[in-house]
């Protein structure tokens, strides 16, 4: 079951998503409406606009692939 979207600062414009039922996935939205998996989608499913706000939101992530 997936959570309601959050923020990790208020001024971010990506939205994350808590999946109860999968440990470990990383979930995220630009616009609540498409879901990302970071593990399965990033970078090669978003745009370049997207993975400029990914990078710089989540520096420590981005680093991981």
């Amino acid at each position: 079951m997936l959570s309601d979207f959050y923020k990790d600062n208020e001024t971010d414009k990506i939205w994350w998503i808590f999946d109860t039922e999968n440990r470990g996935e990383y979930l995220f939205s630009f616009d609540k409406k498409h879901i990302f998996n970071f593990f399965q989608d990033y970078p090669q499913k978003l745009t370049k606009e997207q993975k400029l706000i990914f990078d710089r939101e989540n520096p420590e992530l981005a680093k991981l692939k």
